[in-house]
């Protein structure tokens, strides 16, 4: 069996290596990764420029491929290009800080390269852990996040995905690790509304011209049940069974449109 594993904070982060090392005794593993740090990027897919594959060795002098693209990217390439033949599991992760909510959830490199890999079958775990050290979110490379409990869970679930596959009609495994968990048990949870309530900063370059960071404040009305409320509020590690389908109710569009 073999597991291919990408994230979106690049082939040298912490959260990777931590994948791998949850699951190298289950399985072979192939680790294949934007070259930088890609957060926020979604599903894109590079068109308009060419991809190159360098290989980089990890900190536990294991061969990596870093792509100089996109998750998206680096899961195709990985796909189409280094396998052959399609993994039994892919692992998207260990991502640095929480991926919540509805509204947030596709602008996510993590579950964007996730998203990729279920679309073609392949049984999918997104896992993220929450930090509340924000200046260490966006680091490309390795960082101090202590990836031991995550690291744990992670093999726990893809223990029992190798052996059973996912149900059907679940497609991805949405997976967050509280930075200070309660207990060693998964929480099954729905969506919450949202991760973050947008910020725009308006700034002034030198010459008084204006431009615009865009931010966010942690969304603090979840409610129970959903997943921002379980991981954040009763710190329990929370998953969720998602659908690529994004399809809505077809009869109530009929009833609308009066057809």
């Amino acid at each position: 069996m073999k597991a291919l594993i990408s994230n979106d904070d690049g082939v040298t982060a912490s959260g990777i290596l931590a994948s791998k090392k949850a699951v190298e005794d289950l399985c072979d593993t192939l680790v294949v990764a934007p070259e930088m740090q890609q957060s926020g990027i979604g599903h894109a897919l590079t068109l308009y420029e060419p991809l190159r594959i360098k290989e980089r060795i990890l900190r536990d002098g294991s061969l990596a491929y870093g792509v100089t693209g996109t998750p998206t990217d680096a899961v195709t390439i990985g796909l189409f290009q280094l396998l052959d033949e399609k993994p039994d599991l892919m692992i998207s992760g260990i991502n640095t800080g929480f991926n919540i909510g509805q509204a947030e959830l596709t602008t996510s490199g993590t579950v964007g390269a996730a998203i990729e890999a279920a679309s073609f079958g392949i049984p999918t775990i997104a896992i993220s852990q929450e930090v509340t050290k924000d200046e260490i979110k966006f680091e490309n490379g390795e960082n101090d996040v202590d990836f031991s409990f995550a690291q744990k869970m992670l093999h726990k679930l893809a223990k029992i995905v190798l052996k059973k596959g996912l149900p059907e009609g679940i497609d991805l495994l949405n997976v967050n690790i509280p930075e200070n968990p309660v207990d060693d048990e998964f929480e099954v949870v729905k969506l919450g509304y949202r991760m973050y309530m947008p910020v725009m900063e308006k700034r002034l370059d030198p010459r008084g011209q204006p431009y615009y960071w865009i931010g966010g404040e942690p969304y603090e009305s979840d409610e129970k049940g959903s997943d921002g409320y379980e991981l954040k509020v009763a710190q329990k590690t929370t998953i969720t069974p998602l659908k690529i389908d994004l399809t809505g109710d077809l009869s109530l569009l009929k009833d609308f449109l009066e057809i």
